[in-house]
């Protein structure tokens, strides 16, 4: 295997099982970022850009990283609220007047980033062209009645989540949330990340799509062989858990350019594992001498848990904080305080802010499991091993 990068003294069990998933668990093309104390230890890449194609992954090669955008999603409600835009304890509506319909009057701000608002499902999916237009999504929550109380229990937002973040950042800055983190995240920290790809880096992102999945022992978190509830659940047409999958009726194609384009945060950000890694560096601290993003009022935030136990969605017990997944069974980080997100199929990003870590994990080759990828957990393991 013709591994690229580097990897600084201490971590080369990192690049030794970059080479095993290769080997051993199928990634057919990936990049792995590691980076600690704000100083890059491991930025590797490997195999092809394109899932199904000959093309080498290179060194600026991206890939769309799904639900691992949801935490840069949730970064900029905390900064929003960091700079005092955004009251967490305030109803959405208070932003968003017309959310206030269908019972949604007393849903507050933190109980949306916490997946504790009831609405991961649409009454009426949207077809892949409606949710990506920007206006329908935001339209139908507005209108959508909560399927429990608010505040009372979370279930994972699956897609509603993109469309409930961005149009609290539209009504509160005026601007689109993929313009606002081109603005104030990307541009300011050097990253390679987008939510809504411009037309000149379509060049660089390579084709997603499934492959093998490895034995069932080395899964994790919702796996090939789940537990027979988690089966049933994702074969019930009328379980909360198909419907929140379902939100986007049929399920889009996302090779398609024009899906690439929309500012989706609930699951179309792009990114190289490399920004991943220094965006969550940049949450916990400075990085190459570069700006901090949060104040530890909104570190303690991002890991304070907000919700825990068994997810109306995921049927696993999971743990949030505002926006972020927390170290647990189901979504297994480096440690007690990590936070971050892992992407449907394979792609991870977190923090751990006692070791200083943070991680990015991106790969074009997509399995079943939700929240504990056998191959990131690897990587995690090899990291873990190094410190």
């Amino acid at each position: 295997m013709d591994v690229r990068g580097t990897v600084a003294e201490g971590f080369e069990p990192v690049r030794d099982a970059f080479v095993r998933n290769f080997e051993q668990r199928g990634d057919r093309g990936a990049a792995v970022a590691v980076y600690r104390h704000g100083h890059k230890a491991v930025d590797l890449w490997a195999g092809t850009r394109d899932v199904d194609g000959p093309a080498p992954w290179a060194v600026d090669t991206a890939q769309i990283v799904r639900s691992a955008t949801k935490g840069v999603a949730a970064a900029v409600v905390l900064l929003l609220h960091q700079r005092g835009q955004i009251d967490l304890d305030a109803p959405v509506g208070t932003y968003w007047p017309e959310f206030k319909a269908a019972g949604k009057e007393r849903v507050l701000v933190r109980q949306l980033l916490s997946h504790r608002a009831g609405l991961p499902v649409l009454d009426h999916p949207l077809t892949p062209a409606e949710a990506a237009d920007g206006v329908s999504g935001p339209a139908a929550l507005a209108a959508q009645s909560p399927v429990w109380e608010p505040g009372t229990d979370h279930g994972y937002h699956v897609q509603t989540y993109g469309w409930l973040t961005a149009e609290l950042v539209r009504r509160v800055t005026g601007r689109g949330i993929g313009r606002w983190v081109a603005e104030e995240i990307a541009r300011p920290l050097g990253l390679d990340f987008w939510i809504g790809l411009p037309e000149e880096e379509a060049g660089r992102v390579g084709r997603i799509g499934p492959v093998d999945e490895p034995p069932a022992a080395e899964g994790g978190g919702l796996r090939l062989r789940p537990k027979r509830s988690v089966a049933e659940a994702y074969r019930d047409p009328g379980s909360l858990t198909r419907r929140a999958f379902g939100a986007v009726t049929p399920l889009p194609d996302e090779n398609d350019p024009a899906y690439r384009a929309a500012e989706l945060p609930a699951s179309g950000g792009i990114s190289t594992a490399r920004a991943l890694a220094r965006f969550y560096a940049a949450t916990i601290g400075e990085v190459d001498g570069g700006p901090r993003l949060f104040a530890p009022a909104t570190l303690a935030l991002a890991r304070t848990e907000e919700s825990a136990g068994p997810d109306r969605v995921l049927v696993v017990p999971t743990r949030f904080s505002l926006g972020f997944m927390l170290h647990g069974p189901a979504a297994p980080l480096l440690g007690p305080g990590s936070f971050g997100h892992p992407g449907r199929g394979g792609s991870l990003g977190f923090a751990d802010p006692e070791s200083g870590i943070a991680f990015g994990y991106v790969t074009n080759g997509l399995r079943k499991g939700v929240t504990a990828d056998p191959r990131a957990q690897a990587l995690i393991r090899a990291v873990r091993s190094a410190l």
